[in-house]
Protein backbone atom coordinates (compact mmCIF):
# COMPACT_ATOMS: atom_id res chain seq x y z
CA UNK A 1 0.00 0.00 0.00
CA UNK A 2 1.11 3.47 -0.54
CA UNK A 3 3.27 5.43 1.70
CA UNK A 4 2.34 9.14 2.63
CA UNK A 5 5.40 10.77 1.84
CA UNK A 6 6.93 12.31 5.26
CA UNK A 7 7.26 16.29 3.99
CA UNK A 8 3.27 16.54 3.04
CA UNK A 9 2.50 14.42 6.50
CA UNK A 10 4.87 17.11 8.49
CA UNK A 11 2.76 19.76 6.70
CA UNK A 12 -0.72 17.79 7.46
CA UNK A 13 0.30 17.80 11.06
CA UNK A 14 1.45 21.69 10.80
CA UNK A 15 -2.15 22.15 9.96
CA UNK A 16 -3.50 20.42 12.80
CA UNK A 17 -1.55 22.01 14.97
CA UNK A 18 -2.85 25.23 13.92
CA UNK A 19 -6.27 24.31 13.93
CA UNK A 20 -5.62 23.50 17.45
CA UNK A 21 -4.12 26.31 18.32
CA UNK A 22 -7.00 28.67 17.93
CA UNK A 23 -9.27 25.92 20.35
CA UNK A 24 -6.67 25.37 22.72
CA UNK A 25 -6.04 29.28 23.10
CA UNK A 26 -9.54 29.71 23.65
CA UNK A 27 -9.99 27.62 26.76
CA UNK A 28 -7.55 30.20 28.40
CA UNK A 29 -8.05 33.11 26.85
CA UNK A 30 -11.74 33.33 27.36
CA UNK A 31 -11.67 32.18 30.91
CA UNK A 32 -9.05 35.15 31.63
CA UNK A 33 -11.67 37.75 29.94
CA UNK A 34 -14.83 36.53 31.26
CA UNK A 35 -14.92 38.32 34.33
CA UNK A 36 -14.54 41.61 32.52
CA UNK A 37 -16.68 40.80 29.97
CA UNK A 38 -19.82 39.47 32.26
CA UNK A 39 -18.79 42.72 34.20
CA UNK A 40 -19.75 44.82 31.16
CA UNK A 41 -22.80 42.97 29.98
CA UNK A 42 -23.88 42.00 33.10
CA UNK A 43 -26.37 38.97 34.09
CA UNK A 44 -23.34 37.05 36.36
CA UNK A 45 -25.74 34.42 37.16
CA UNK A 46 -25.53 33.79 33.57
CA UNK A 47 -21.33 33.36 34.03
CA UNK A 48 -21.29 29.35 33.59
CA UNK A 49 -23.64 29.56 30.48
CA UNK A 50 -20.74 31.17 28.38
CA UNK A 51 -18.63 27.96 29.01
CA UNK A 52 -21.69 25.44 29.12
CA UNK A 53 -23.60 26.72 26.32
CA UNK A 54 -19.87 25.92 24.03
CA UNK A 55 -19.56 22.34 25.37
CA UNK A 56 -23.08 21.72 24.99
CA UNK A 57 -22.63 21.73 21.21
CA UNK A 58 -19.43 20.71 21.00
CA UNK A 59 -20.27 17.65 22.87
CA UNK A 60 -23.26 16.73 21.06
CA UNK A 61 -21.90 16.97 17.74
CA UNK A 62 -18.25 15.31 17.89
CA UNK A 63 -19.53 11.89 17.36
CA UNK A 64 -21.77 13.29 14.31
CA UNK A 65 -19.13 15.14 13.08
CA UNK A 66 -16.83 11.84 13.29
CA UNK A 67 -19.35 9.92 11.27
CA UNK A 68 -20.13 12.31 8.73
CA UNK A 69 -15.83 12.74 8.27
CA UNK A 70 -16.39 8.86 7.20
CA UNK A 71 -18.82 9.13 4.78
CA UNK A 72 -17.66 12.46 3.36
CA UNK A 73 -14.05 12.36 4.24
CA UNK A 74 -12.12 13.86 6.74
CA UNK A 75 -11.00 16.96 4.96
CA UNK A 76 -14.33 18.82 3.94
CA UNK A 77 -15.81 18.50 7.16
CA UNK A 78 -12.50 19.27 8.84
CA UNK A 79 -13.32 22.80 6.35
CA UNK A 80 -16.81 22.67 7.53
CA UNK A 81 -15.92 23.21 11.41
CA UNK A 82 -13.40 25.61 11.09
CA UNK A 83 -15.75 27.72 9.22
CA UNK A 84 -18.12 27.36 12.09
CA UNK A 85 -15.45 28.42 14.39
CA UNK A 86 -14.92 31.25 12.84
CA UNK A 87 -18.47 32.64 12.01
CA UNK A 88 -19.13 31.98 15.57
CA UNK A 89 -16.22 33.60 17.20
CA UNK A 90 -16.96 36.76 14.89
CA UNK A 91 -20.57 37.12 15.76
CA UNK A 92 -19.10 36.65 19.74
CA UNK A 93 -16.97 39.66 19.09
CA UNK A 94 -20.13 41.39 18.25
CA UNK A 95 -22.10 40.65 21.31
CA UNK A 96 -24.77 42.91 23.60
CA UNK A 97 -25.64 40.49 26.01
CA UNK A 98 -25.26 37.49 27.87
CA UNK A 99 -27.51 35.54 26.69
CA UNK A 100 -26.68 36.75 22.96
CA UNK A 101 -22.99 35.63 23.87
CA UNK A 102 -23.94 32.27 25.00
CA UNK A 103 -26.04 31.76 21.87
CA UNK A 104 -22.74 32.56 19.67
CA UNK A 105 -20.65 30.40 21.92
CA UNK A 106 -23.33 27.49 20.90
CA UNK A 107 -22.05 28.51 17.10
CA UNK A 108 -19.04 27.84 17.94
CA UNK A 109 -18.68 24.87 19.92
CA UNK A 110 -20.12 23.48 16.99
CA UNK A 111 -16.98 24.17 15.06
CA UNK A 112 -14.76 22.89 18.02
CA UNK A 113 -17.42 19.69 17.90
CA UNK A 114 -15.95 18.99 14.41
CA UNK A 115 -11.96 20.07 14.38
CA UNK A 116 -10.97 18.23 17.48
CA UNK A 117 -12.31 14.04 16.83
CA UNK A 118 -11.10 15.01 12.76
CA UNK A 119 -8.14 16.16 13.72
CA UNK A 120 -7.42 13.15 16.24
CA UNK A 121 -8.78 11.26 13.28
CA UNK A 122 -6.22 12.29 11.05
CA UNK A 123 -3.50 11.79 12.84
CA UNK A 124 -4.52 7.96 13.26
CA UNK A 125 -5.21 7.79 9.51
CA UNK A 126 -1.05 9.40 8.81
CA UNK A 127 0.82 7.91 11.55
CA UNK A 128 1.26 4.19 13.14
CA UNK A 129 1.28 3.49 17.13
CA UNK A 130 4.83 3.48 17.60
CA UNK A 131 5.17 6.91 16.27
CA UNK A 132 1.79 8.35 17.69
CA UNK A 133 4.00 9.32 20.62
CA UNK A 134 5.86 11.55 18.90
CA UNK A 135 3.45 13.29 16.98
CA UNK A 136 1.40 13.67 20.69
CA UNK A 137 4.09 15.58 21.80
CA UNK A 138 3.80 17.68 18.61
CA UNK A 139 0.21 18.55 19.83
CA UNK A 140 0.56 18.91 23.04
CA UNK A 141 3.43 21.29 22.56
CA UNK A 142 0.26 23.47 20.91
CA UNK A 143 -1.47 23.46 24.32
CA UNK A 144 1.14 24.37 26.13
CA UNK A 145 2.49 27.64 23.61
CA UNK A 146 -1.46 28.69 23.68
CA UNK A 147 -1.07 27.89 27.80
CA UNK A 148 1.50 30.63 28.19
CA UNK A 149 0.37 32.71 25.20
CA UNK A 150 -3.33 32.78 25.60
CA UNK A 151 -3.46 34.50 29.11
CA UNK A 152 -1.58 37.26 28.30
CA UNK A 153 -2.88 38.02 25.01
CA UNK A 154 -6.13 38.00 27.06
CA UNK A 155 -5.42 39.61 29.91
CA UNK A 156 -3.32 42.44 27.31
CA UNK A 157 -6.19 42.29 25.23
CA UNK A 158 -8.39 43.55 28.47
CA UNK A 159 -6.09 45.75 29.26
CA UNK A 160 -5.58 47.57 26.26
CA UNK A 161 -8.40 46.81 23.70
CA UNK A 162 -11.57 46.05 23.50
CA UNK A 163 -12.90 42.57 24.81
CA UNK A 164 -14.25 41.43 21.45
CA UNK A 165 -10.62 41.10 20.06
CA UNK A 166 -10.29 37.75 21.74
CA UNK A 167 -12.95 36.32 20.04
CA UNK A 168 -11.88 38.24 16.44
CA UNK A 169 -8.24 37.26 16.76
CA UNK A 170 -9.38 33.39 15.86
CA UNK A 171 -9.82 34.49 12.02
CA UNK A 172 -6.49 34.58 10.98
CA UNK A 173 -5.57 31.46 12.91
CA UNK A 174 -8.40 29.96 11.11
CA UNK A 175 -7.71 30.78 7.63
CA UNK A 176 -4.18 29.90 7.69
CA UNK A 177 -5.35 26.56 9.25
CA UNK A 178 -7.81 26.02 6.36
CA UNK A 179 -5.89 26.81 3.39
CA UNK A 180 -2.97 24.25 4.76
CA UNK A 181 -5.80 20.96 4.78
CA UNK A 182 -6.42 22.75 1.18
CA UNK A 183 -3.13 22.82 -0.06
CA UNK A 184 -1.30 19.89 1.66
CA UNK A 185 -4.13 16.96 2.70
CA UNK A 186 -5.53 14.89 -0.21
CA UNK A 187 -7.80 12.50 -0.06
CA UNK A 188 -9.88 9.32 -1.86
CA UNK A 189 -12.92 8.59 -0.09
CA UNK A 190 -14.91 5.66 -1.12
CA UNK A 191 -18.26 6.43 -0.83
CA UNK A 192 -20.53 4.73 1.32
CA UNK A 193 -24.01 4.94 2.78
CA UNK A 194 -24.10 5.12 6.72
CA UNK A 195 -26.65 6.18 8.82
CA UNK A 196 -26.06 8.60 11.15
CA UNK A 197 -27.89 8.92 14.77
CA UNK A 198 -29.83 12.86 14.26
CA UNK A 199 -32.27 11.87 16.60
CA UNK A 200 -30.13 10.53 19.43
CA UNK A 201 -28.00 14.05 19.16
CA UNK A 202 -30.53 16.04 19.69
CA UNK A 203 -32.33 14.13 22.54
CA UNK A 204 -29.23 14.45 23.71
CA UNK A 205 -29.05 18.01 23.35
CA UNK A 206 -31.89 18.55 24.96
CA UNK A 207 -31.37 16.61 27.83
CA UNK A 208 -28.51 18.36 28.95
CA UNK A 209 -29.71 21.65 27.90
CA UNK A 210 -32.60 20.70 30.56
CA UNK A 211 -30.32 19.56 33.20
CA UNK A 212 -28.22 22.69 32.67
CA UNK A 213 -30.97 24.99 33.22
CA UNK A 214 -32.64 23.08 36.53
CA UNK A 215 -29.20 23.13 37.84
CA UNK A 216 -28.86 27.13 37.25
CA UNK A 217 -32.31 27.64 38.70
CA UNK A 218 -31.57 25.61 42.42
CA UNK A 219 -31.22 27.99 44.67
CA UNK A 220 -33.45 30.28 42.91
CA UNK A 221 -37.02 31.46 43.26
CA UNK A 222 -38.28 30.43 40.08
CA UNK A 223 -38.99 26.56 41.17
CA UNK A 224 -41.68 26.28 38.14
CA UNK A 225 -39.21 26.75 35.44
CA UNK A 226 -36.68 23.99 37.41
CA UNK A 227 -39.49 21.57 37.56
CA UNK A 228 -40.55 21.97 33.77
CA UNK A 229 -36.91 21.52 33.26
CA UNK A 230 -36.36 18.56 35.59
CA UNK A 231 -39.62 16.83 33.64
CA UNK A 232 -37.76 17.75 30.00
CA UNK A 233 -34.39 15.95 31.08
CA UNK A 234 -36.33 12.55 32.57
CA UNK A 235 -38.05 12.58 29.21
CA UNK A 236 -35.51 13.65 27.01
CA UNK A 237 -33.35 10.44 28.37
CA UNK A 238 -35.88 8.02 28.67
CA UNK A 239 -36.07 8.26 24.82
CA UNK A 240 -32.82 8.98 24.02
CA UNK A 241 -31.97 5.32 25.82
CA UNK A 242 -34.91 3.55 23.41
CA UNK A 243 -33.58 5.45 20.38
CA UNK A 244 -29.58 4.49 21.40
CA UNK A 245 -30.76 0.93 21.62
CA UNK A 246 -33.07 0.82 18.15
CA UNK A 247 -30.67 2.69 16.29
CA UNK A 248 -27.95 1.32 13.86
CA UNK A 249 -25.76 2.85 14.29
CA UNK A 250 -26.01 4.79 17.81
CA UNK A 251 -24.70 7.92 18.88
CA UNK A 252 -23.56 6.08 22.01
CA UNK A 253 -22.60 1.66 22.12
CA UNK A 254 -23.75 0.61 25.39
CA UNK A 255 -22.58 -2.69 24.14
CA UNK A 256 -19.14 -1.32 23.92
CA UNK A 257 -19.40 0.70 27.31
CA UNK A 258 -20.63 -2.24 29.15
CA UNK A 259 -16.88 -3.68 28.73
CA UNK A 260 -14.65 -2.73 31.87
CA UNK A 261 -11.69 -1.10 30.54
CA UNK A 262 -13.68 1.16 28.03
CA UNK A 263 -16.60 2.00 30.90
CA UNK A 264 -13.34 2.89 33.56
CA UNK A 265 -11.72 5.11 31.72
CA UNK A 266 -14.52 6.78 29.94
CA UNK A 267 -15.83 7.15 33.69
CA UNK A 268 -12.25 8.76 35.07
CA UNK A 269 -12.86 10.96 31.70
CA UNK A 270 -15.98 11.99 32.96
CA UNK A 271 -14.99 13.08 36.06
CA UNK A 272 -11.38 14.65 34.62
CA UNK A 273 -14.24 16.71 32.86
CA UNK A 274 -15.61 18.10 35.68
CA UNK A 275 -12.72 19.16 37.67
CA UNK A 276 -11.02 20.71 34.35
CA UNK A 277 -13.78 22.53 33.75
CA UNK A 278 -14.36 23.91 37.19
CA UNK A 279 -10.98 25.05 37.39
CA UNK A 280 -10.89 26.67 34.17
CA UNK A 281 -13.83 28.52 34.86
CA UNK A 282 -13.67 29.38 38.73
CA UNK A 283 -9.63 29.86 39.53
CA UNK A 284 -9.77 33.02 37.09
CA UNK A 285 -12.82 34.49 39.24
CA UNK A 286 -11.74 33.60 42.86
CA UNK A 287 -8.14 35.35 41.86
CA UNK A 288 -9.57 38.54 40.54
CA UNK A 289 -12.37 39.14 42.78
CA UNK A 290 -11.28 37.47 46.14
CA UNK A 291 -7.47 37.77 45.95
CA UNK A 292 -7.85 41.50 43.80
CA UNK A 293 -5.26 40.19 41.81
CA UNK A 294 -4.76 41.70 37.93
CA UNK A 295 -6.35 39.51 34.68
CA UNK A 296 -2.76 39.10 33.91
CA UNK A 297 -2.21 37.19 37.67
CA UNK A 298 -5.02 35.27 37.29
CA UNK A 299 -5.01 34.28 33.53
CA UNK A 300 -0.94 32.85 34.47
CA UNK A 301 -2.60 30.96 37.49
CA UNK A 302 -4.69 28.87 35.21
CA UNK A 303 -1.69 28.69 32.82
CA UNK A 304 -0.11 26.46 34.86
CA UNK A 305 -2.37 23.52 34.32
CA UNK A 306 -2.07 24.13 30.77
CA UNK A 307 1.84 23.68 30.57
CA UNK A 308 1.38 20.37 32.98
CA UNK A 309 -1.19 18.69 30.63
CA UNK A 310 0.73 18.70 27.66
CA UNK A 311 4.00 17.91 29.99
CA UNK A 312 2.16 14.98 31.50
CA UNK A 313 1.07 13.77 28.39
CA UNK A 314 4.51 13.66 26.58
CA UNK A 315 6.06 11.67 29.70
CA UNK A 316 3.19 9.44 29.57
CA UNK A 317 3.77 8.83 25.95
CA UNK A 318 7.53 8.14 26.42
CA UNK A 319 7.17 5.98 29.63
CA UNK A 320 4.20 4.18 29.21
CA UNK A 321 5.74 0.80 26.96
CA UNK A 322 8.52 0.92 29.64
CA UNK A 323 6.36 1.65 32.95
CA UNK A 324 2.69 -0.21 31.60
CA UNK A 325 0.01 2.00 31.04
CA UNK A 326 -2.02 1.20 34.16
CA UNK A 327 0.96 2.42 36.07
CA UNK A 328 1.06 5.52 34.61
CA UNK A 329 -2.03 6.14 34.67
CA UNK A 330 -2.09 5.43 38.48
CA UNK A 331 0.39 7.64 39.48
CA UNK A 332 -1.20 10.68 37.19
CA UNK A 333 -4.64 9.88 39.29
CA UNK A 334 -3.12 10.46 42.22
CA UNK A 335 -1.41 13.23 41.17
CA UNK A 336 -5.04 14.92 40.11
CA UNK A 337 -6.29 15.27 43.77
CA UNK A 338 -2.87 16.31 45.10
CA UNK A 339 -2.96 19.48 43.49
CA UNK A 340 -6.64 19.98 43.67
CA UNK A 341 -6.37 19.61 47.59
CA UNK A 342 -4.13 23.33 47.37
CA UNK A 343 -7.45 25.32 46.23
CA UNK A 344 -9.14 24.44 49.58
CA UNK A 345 -6.97 25.88 51.49
CA UNK A 346 -6.76 29.42 49.76
CA UNK A 347 -7.55 32.26 51.42
CA UNK A 348 -8.20 36.24 50.10
CA UNK A 349 -4.15 36.63 51.24
CA UNK A 350 -2.54 33.32 49.48
CA UNK A 351 0.11 33.68 47.40
CA UNK A 352 -1.22 32.80 43.33
CA UNK A 353 2.26 30.99 43.24
CA UNK A 354 0.19 28.40 45.22
CA UNK A 355 -2.91 28.34 43.08
CA UNK A 356 -0.79 28.26 39.83
CA UNK A 357 1.22 25.23 42.03
CA UNK A 358 -2.06 23.39 42.36
CA UNK A 359 -2.64 24.07 38.77
CA UNK A 360 1.00 22.50 37.82
CA UNK A 361 0.19 19.11 39.53
CA UNK A 362 -3.35 19.02 38.32
CA UNK A 363 -2.36 19.59 34.99
CA UNK A 364 0.66 17.02 34.55
CA UNK A 365 -1.82 14.29 36.32
CA UNK A 366 -4.46 14.82 33.70
CA UNK A 367 -1.96 14.50 31.01
CA UNK A 368 -0.40 11.29 32.10
CA UNK A 369 -4.25 9.48 32.97
CA UNK A 370 -5.64 10.98 29.35
CA UNK A 371 -3.00 9.79 27.06
CA UNK A 372 -2.48 6.29 28.93
CA UNK A 373 -6.76 6.13 28.50
CA UNK A 374 -6.48 6.67 24.95
CA UNK A 375 -3.83 4.48 23.92
CA UNK A 376 -5.57 1.85 26.24
CA UNK A 377 -8.85 1.84 25.06
CA UNK A 378 -7.83 1.94 21.34
CA UNK A 379 -5.25 -1.31 21.11
CA UNK A 380 -8.00 -3.61 23.24
CA UNK A 381 -10.50 -3.52 20.86
CA UNK A 382 -10.56 -4.68 17.56
CA UNK A 383 -9.81 -1.82 14.08
CA UNK A 384 -13.27 -1.85 12.75
CA UNK A 385 -14.10 -0.63 16.18
CA UNK A 386 -11.57 1.72 17.14
CA UNK A 387 -12.64 4.70 15.78
CA UNK A 388 -16.01 4.65 18.20
CA UNK A 389 -14.24 3.72 21.08
CA UNK A 390 -12.04 6.73 20.50
CA UNK A 391 -14.89 8.80 19.62
CA UNK A 392 -16.41 7.61 22.93
CA UNK A 393 -13.48 9.03 25.28
CA UNK A 394 -13.75 12.29 23.21
CA UNK A 395 -17.43 12.60 24.17
CA UNK A 396 -17.08 11.38 27.70
CA UNK A 397 -14.37 14.25 28.40
CA UNK A 398 -16.59 17.02 26.71
CA UNK A 399 -19.61 14.98 28.83
CA UNK A 400 -17.66 15.95 32.16
CA UNK A 401 -17.10 19.43 30.79
CA UNK A 402 -20.19 20.04 29.97
CA UNK A 403 -21.83 18.44 32.85
CA UNK A 404 -19.58 19.91 35.13
CA UNK A 405 -20.28 23.79 34.00
CA UNK A 406 -23.73 23.10 35.18
CA UNK A 407 -23.42 21.41 38.04
CA UNK A 408 -20.04 23.82 39.49
CA UNK A 409 -22.03 26.70 38.21
CA UNK A 410 -25.54 25.89 40.37
CA UNK A 411 -22.98 25.03 43.78
CA UNK A 412 -21.39 28.72 42.85
CA UNK A 413 -25.00 30.30 42.38
CA UNK A 414 -26.52 28.39 45.95
CA UNK A 415 -23.68 29.48 47.60
CA UNK A 416 -24.06 33.05 46.92
CA UNK A 417 -27.75 32.73 48.35
CA UNK A 418 -26.73 31.38 51.16
CA UNK A 419 -23.92 33.31 52.68
CA UNK A 420 -24.56 33.50 56.35
CA UNK A 421 -25.12 37.21 57.71
CA UNK A 422 -24.96 38.33 53.90
CA UNK A 423 -28.25 37.23 52.23
CA UNK A 424 -28.69 36.63 48.19
CA UNK A 425 -25.65 38.64 46.81
CA UNK A 426 -26.69 40.16 43.70
CA UNK A 427 -25.14 40.63 40.01
CA UNK A 428 -24.15 44.79 40.67
CA UNK A 429 -22.64 43.41 44.32
CA UNK A 430 -20.51 40.99 42.60
CA UNK A 431 -20.08 43.45 39.48
CA UNK A 432 -18.37 45.72 41.56
CA UNK A 433 -15.95 43.22 43.28
CA UNK A 434 -14.94 42.71 39.76
CA UNK A 435 -14.69 45.94 38.53
CA UNK A 436 -12.49 46.57 41.49
CA UNK A 437 -9.11 47.88 40.92
CA UNK A 438 -6.27 45.06 41.74
CA UNK A 439 -4.57 46.90 44.63
CA UNK A 440 -8.22 47.29 46.63
CA UNK A 441 -7.21 44.26 48.82
CA UNK A 442 -10.48 43.87 51.02
CA UNK A 443 -12.71 46.81 49.73
CA UNK A 444 -15.54 44.85 49.23
CA UNK A 445 -15.87 43.66 52.78
CA UNK A 446 -18.22 41.23 53.10
CA UNK A 447 -19.09 41.00 49.31
CA UNK A 448 -15.97 39.39 48.75
CA UNK A 449 -16.11 36.86 51.42
CA UNK A 450 -19.26 36.08 50.07
CA UNK A 451 -18.17 35.39 47.15
CA UNK A 452 -14.87 33.59 48.54
CA UNK A 453 -17.42 31.05 50.48
CA UNK A 454 -19.42 30.21 47.14
CA UNK A 455 -15.91 29.85 45.33
CA UNK A 456 -14.58 27.77 47.97
CA UNK A 457 -17.69 25.24 47.70
CA UNK A 458 -16.64 24.78 44.10
CA UNK A 459 -13.61 23.95 44.80
CA UNK A 460 -14.69 21.37 47.12
CA UNK A 461 -17.27 19.86 44.90
CA UNK A 462 -13.73 19.71 42.52
CA UNK A 463 -11.84 17.95 44.77
CA UNK A 464 -14.06 15.41 45.69
CA UNK A 465 -14.52 14.28 41.71
CA UNK A 466 -10.89 14.33 41.77
CA UNK A 467 -11.08 11.11 44.57
CA UNK A 468 -13.78 9.58 42.36
CA UNK A 469 -11.85 9.75 39.47
CA UNK A 470 -9.14 7.85 41.19
CA UNK A 471 -11.00 5.25 42.12
CA UNK A 472 -12.88 4.58 38.47
CA UNK A 473 -8.91 4.20 37.51
CA UNK A 474 -8.12 1.80 40.22
CA UNK A 475 -10.88 -0.46 38.47
CA UNK A 476 -9.04 -0.32 35.34
CA UNK A 477 -7.48 -3.89 34.43
CA UNK A 478 -3.84 -4.72 33.21
CA UNK A 479 -3.46 -4.15 29.80
CA UNK A 480 0.24 -5.31 28.33
CA UNK A 481 0.56 -4.24 24.92
CA UNK A 482 2.00 -6.53 22.39
CA UNK A 483 3.52 -6.70 18.82
CA UNK A 484 0.09 -7.48 17.26
CA UNK A 485 -2.41 -7.76 20.39
CA UNK A 486 -3.28 -5.96 23.55
CA UNK A 487 -3.02 -8.51 26.57
CA UNK A 488 -5.78 -7.29 28.93
CA UNK A 489 -6.77 -8.85 32.96
CA UNK A 490 -7.86 -12.18 33.51
CA UNK A 491 -11.69 -11.17 34.04
CA UNK A 492 -11.67 -8.95 30.67
CA UNK A 493 -12.51 -11.22 27.47
CA UNK A 494 -9.38 -11.28 25.02
CA UNK A 495 -10.09 -9.12 22.22
CA UNK A 496 -9.73 -9.66 18.46
CA UNK A 497 -5.99 -9.80 17.00
CA UNK A 498 -5.65 -5.70 15.93
CA UNK A 499 -3.05 -4.42 14.05
CA UNK A 500 -0.78 -2.39 16.05
CA UNK A 501 -1.59 0.97 13.35
CA UNK A 502 -4.20 0.89 10.39
CA UNK A 503 -2.68 0.83 7.12
CA UNK A 504 -3.25 3.99 4.93
CA UNK A 505 -5.18 3.05 2.22
CA UNK A 506 -6.37 4.41 -1.23
CA UNK A 507 -9.62 4.80 0.06
CA UNK A 508 -8.86 7.20 2.56
CA UNK A 509 -5.13 8.95 2.53
CA UNK A 510 -3.81 11.92 2.69
CA UNK A 511 -1.19 11.06 -0.40
CA UNK A 512 0.60 13.57 -2.45
CA UNK A 513 0.96 13.65 -5.96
Amino acid sequence: MPEVPTSRRFLVIAAIMTCMSMVAMEVTIVSTAMPQIAAQLGGLRLYSWVFSSFLLTQTAMTVVFGKLADLYGRKPVMLAGIAVFLVGSILAGFAWSMPSMIAFRLVQGVGAGAILPVAMTIVADLYPARERGKIQGYLASVWATSAVLGPMIGGLIVRDLSWAWIFWINVPVGIAAALGFVTFLREKVKRERHSIDFAGAGLFTVAVAALMIGLTDIGGDNTARLWVAAGVFVVAVILFVVQEGRAPDPMISFKLWRRRPVAATNGAAIITGIALIGLTTFLPVYVQGVMHRSPVIAGLTLTMIMLGWPAGAIVAARSFVRFGLRRVMTVGSVLIPIGAVNFIFLTPNSSPVAAGIGSLVMGVGMGLVNVTSMVLIQEIVDWSQRASVTASNVFSRNLGSTLGAAVLGAIMNFGLSHVPGVGVVTSDQLRRILQAPADAVGGEGALGAALAHSLHLTFWAIFLATLASMFLVSMVPSVVIGPRRAVVGPDEPMPDAAPVAPPVTAECEAAAE
